[in-house]
């Protein structure tokens, strides 16, 4: 039924003049006392509206506007461009797209694809293309940008058109082994493609944090002088489904907080996620306004494109935007899957006057009526006007339709998303509405191989194409991972570790950052090292870098601080070295990856240092990890306070047991578990010189230390140390002594300590000698043994090479038992490659409170326990008393919690 309601809406300006009084003053204020006071004025006027007026519509009113463009018509610039060159060639483009997702689905391929993202999307990537997005030979630097990962056929389209790609390569999209050296990967994968792509953006929510991090890193850059990011902006292209992601939005404070107006974020709304609407009974658009706005963003909408300017021009007493504002989106998307009749009847029919206004149109120009994300006059308006502002991030919230020109099928259906093929009428049909020179016989000829379009290299569309992207600073996407040669650190800063504590006792924790410490002290390379640290550096001993690195903040520290007269007092700087993100594990591994990838983004090598509760590392920012890896990030990760049983104090959350287990399955990430300081610098030094020596093939890798909070003597490095097996995996640190049945006793970090006791105890109780290994990894174990056995697989003519581990304990005699503070799995990895009687102990299951020496009792992987699980294994050799096991488990005690020893509880 139509509304044909006759009374005036609130949401219409009834009185101008006044309103410009209003304004006329407010201008007058910030002119005479400034913008704080400005802005202290108009808080107080809604918290009064907020006091005498319906909280609801308070609520909403304060922070939202009406659904309309931003931008008034009369205040958009003049379109820079040559419209009809760019409407041409990115028809162009919105064709290659398409055909190259169809091409893909062809039988014997069917390697997916996704038409409708860029199809909706083209204008708002090809407006910054032509006149925004700075390549890097620009003299700025060149723009950052986050390409929605759904949209990559439409980048790869450009490419097309650019020369930088060929048909070949269009066909080879998402066959990247059977099409190698012609493949394109599904998505921005610069690990798959890594002289195109700069930033992995497909797994949603991941884009927006990274995105707001780079922007943060390129003002650290500028501050702590080590290059110039004046003139660099940060471009994210979301979709307002992906704005559901908790990462979406969780870090928006950040943005605003730090004043990053070298931030935009353009949100692709076509009111759609991947099965349905985003907001079916409600306004996407109007409620990311409000939730932007509230966080401190600059906030610009674009919904109507200029077919609707004078529409609204003559809607005099608001009619048009009432309906506007009560619409929801499910009827929006509905109407433009529909026909122009039913709009004019379900929309502007809602009001007589309304109505009145499109009386003059046919159906099909009110079906012609644009969004206004595809309208270039808009976008191009309000880009221009978010680079213009100054003092926070802009978010620009984009209306567009999904599918945009595929055809009824595929426009604003819910299964658009899905939906890859075009039938030979719908090739047609979008071949007409592009007009794009493709002959029905051509159509024909293989509706499963449409043609791809080019016009050749010397059309002026071409021409001007390239030409606007050389007055740019060149192509985009581009990366470029070559850079200058770094002066590694003196040996001299590794010292320290290798001293050992003396007689004091130091947990691996207080020998990493010693180590740490005297890296930052080098003249030269310390200035490379980006300390992170997510708000712990207290319980990890880091509090020391304060008064002398400093943490960044870009306002400097503007407040008298508490601990000013204390040695290690808190002190921010604009050239502060320390990236302080606060509780934020999410935030840290934005940083780390903006840090870490410096390399190719700004051609100036970093070494991030992002120091976090083991626990709160790859269980909880896994995804970001993997995203790290794919943008080739280089950099240490410290998985403090590690272990089930060493902060036992915290309980079952703090309880990490598998953070080295969940780290094995990311190739890029290289996991170590030392149990000494000597070994953490020898670990350290060979990370750095990987990452960035000059003799590296395999740069790109994340370091990932398991350091611990349980003060132990630390012992100096012994002469002749086999700095091979340390960073090999496995290395002998305690050779057996006397006679007796051979044992041995593999271990890693803090377990090391248990083996050594259980040393002491086979000998001195029951005769056995043991030798004692510091497995200093597992994982690196695991995957060199299992790269021999694939050698050996394809390559059987080579013969069979000896995977470390195995070349390590050739010689070893008697059984293995092997313990860490984390689940059996760890050092099962290596159990099929070692043909010793093997045992395994570790902390399975779910962590507690408790002290140490009660939690490795519970768990058996104590000292004591390590004596009656080898002795279970002699014994079952016939090497000792079958009666042994169960008389040192009653010596022992070992089912009594009560009776552990293993563990010292001084923190």
């Amino acid at each position: 039924m139509t509304d044909t309601r006759d009374s005036a809406v609130t949401s219409a300006d009834l009185d101008p003049e006044e309103t410009a009084e209003w304004l006329e003053s407010l201008d007058a204020l910030i002119s005479e006392r400034g913008t704080g006071r400005g802005a202290h004025i108009v808080r107080t006027l809604v918290d009064r509206a907020g006091l005498r007026a319906d909280p609801v519509s308070t609520a909403e009113g304060a922070v939202t506007t009406d659904y309309v463009n931003t931008i008034d018509a009369a205040d958009e610039p003049a379109y820079p461009g040559d419209e009809e060159l760019e409407r041409r060639y990115r028809a162009w483009m919105r064709w290659n797209a398409a055909v190259m997702v169809h091409r893909a689905q062809r039988p014997g391929i069917g390697v997916g694809g996704h038409i409708s993202t860029y199809a909706g999307a083209a204008t708002l990537y090809e407006v910054g293309f032509n006149h925004f997005f700075r390549g890097k030979d620009h003299p700025g630097g060149g723009d950052q940008i986050y390409f929605q990962g759904h949209a990559s056929p439409g980048i790869y389209a450009r490419a097309f058109l650019e020369g930088r790609l060929g048909e070949e390569d269009l066909d080879g999209f998402r066959q990247e082994k059977s099409r190698e050296g012609h493949a394109l990967s599904s998505y921005p994968h610069p690990r798959l493609m890594p002289e195109f792509w700069e930033f992995p953006t497909v797994s949603m929510g991941i884009g927006p944090m990274n995105a707001i991090y780079q922007a943060q890193s390129n003002r650290y850059l500028q501050g702590r002088g080590l290059t110039d990011t004046s003139e660099q902006h940060v471009w994210a292209f979301l979709g307002d489904g992906e704005m559901d992601e908790p990462e979406s939005r969780g870090l928006l404070q950040l943005a605003a907080n730090e004043g990053l107006d070298n931030l935009t974020f353009v949100v692709n709304c076509n009111l759609q996620r991947l099965d349905g609407p985003v907001r079916g009974n409600g306004k996407i658009i109007q409620e990311l306004e409000g939730f932007f706005r509230g966080a401190g963003w600059n906030v610009i909408k674009v919904i109507w494109g200029r077919e609707w300017d004078d529409l609204l021009a003559r809607d005099q007493d608001g009619a048009l935007v009432d309906i506007m504002n009560t619409t929801v989106d499910g009827d929006f998307q509905t109407y433009k899957a529909e026909s122009g009749a039913f709009i004019r009847e379900n929309f502007f029919g809602r009001d007589r006057r309304a109505r009145a206004l499109v009386d003059g149109l046919s159906d099909d120009d009110i079906w012609h009526l644009r969004r206004g994300g595809h309208d270039y006059r808009k976008v191009y308006a309000a880009y221009q006007q978010a680079l213009a502002h100054n003092g926070r991030p802009t978010v620009i919230l984009v209306k567009t339709v999904k599918g945009y020109g595929l055809g009824q099928r595929f426009e604003a259906r819910n299964a658009t998303h899905q939906m890859k093929k075009l039938t030979l009428q719908d090739l047609k049909d979008f071949r007409d509405h592009l007009r794009v020179p493709i002959t029905d016989a051509q159509l024909e000829a293989d509706p499963y191989l449409p043609p791809y379009y080019h016009p050749g290299a010397d059309a002026p569309e071409i021409a001007y194409l390239q030409e606007r992207r050389r007055a740019l600073g060149g192509f985009v996407p581009e990366r470029r991972p070559e850079h200058a040669a770094i002066a590694l650190p003196d040996p001299k800063a590794y010292e320290v570790a290798a001293r050992g504590s003396g007689k004091q006792q130091a947990a691996t924790t207080m020998a990493f950052v010693r180590v740490l410490k005297d890296l930052m002290r080098d003249p030269e390379f310390g200035r490379r090292i980006v300390p992170i640290i997510p708000d712990e550096a207290r319980t990890f001993g880091m509090d020391a870098f304060f008064p002398t690195a400093k943490i960044y903040n870009p306002k400097g520290q503007n407040y008298l601080a508490v601990d000013r007269d204390i040695v290690l007092s808190y002190k921010e700087s604009t050239s502060g070295q320390i990236v302080h993100v606060g509780i934020n594990e999410a935030g840290s591994i934005a940083a780390f990856t903006a840090a870490g990838t410096a390399y190719a983004t700004h051609g100036v090598p970093l070494i991030p240092v992002y120091v976090f509760y083991s626990m709160f590392g790859f269980q909880r920012t896994g995804d970001s990890l993997w995203a790290a890896a794919d943008q080739m990030t280089r950099g240490f990760l410290i998985s403090a306070t590690a272990g089930r049983t060493t902060l036992t104090g915290e309980g079952l959350q703090h309880a990490d047991g598998h953070s080295p287990l969940l780290a094995a399955t990311n190739p890029a990430v290289v996991t170590y578990d030392p149990a000494f300081g000597y070994e953490i610098g020898h670990i350290m030094r060979a990370g750095i010189e990987r990452m960035y020596g000059p003799d590296s093939t395999d740069r790109d890798r994340i370091y990932n230390l398991m350091v611990y909070n349980e003060p132990i003597v630390q012992p100096a490095e012994p002469e002749g140390v086999d700095i091979t097996g340390i960073l090999g995996g496995i290395h002998r640190i305690a050779p057996a002594t006397g006679e007796g049945p051979r044992a041995q006793l593999l271990a890693s970090g803090i377990g090391v300590t248990w083996a050594l006791e259980a040393q002491e105890l086979l000998a001195a109780d029951w005769g056995v000698a043991a030798d004692v290994w510091s497995v200093t990894s597992w994982t690196e174990l695991r995957r060199d043994a299992v790269a021999a056995e694939e050698e050996a697989f394809l390559h059987p003519e080579r013969g069979i090479r000896t995977p470390f581990v195995q070349s390590q304990l050739a010689g070893a005699e008697g059984p293995i038992v092997a313990v860490s503070d984390y689940a059996k799995d760890l050092p099962d990895q290596i159990r099929q490659f070692v043909p010793n009687d093997w045992a395994t102990l570790g902390a399975d299951g779910f962590g507690f409170s408790d002290t140490r020496a009660a939690a490795r009792r519970f768990f058996k992987v104590d000292g004591a326990s390590i004596v009656v699980r080898m002795l279970q294994l002699l014994a079952a050799r016939g090497e000792v008393d079958a009666a042994a096991p169960a008389q040192a488990a009653e010596r022992y005690r070992l089912s009594d919690v009560n009776a552990g020893t293993s563990g010292s509880d001084a923190e």
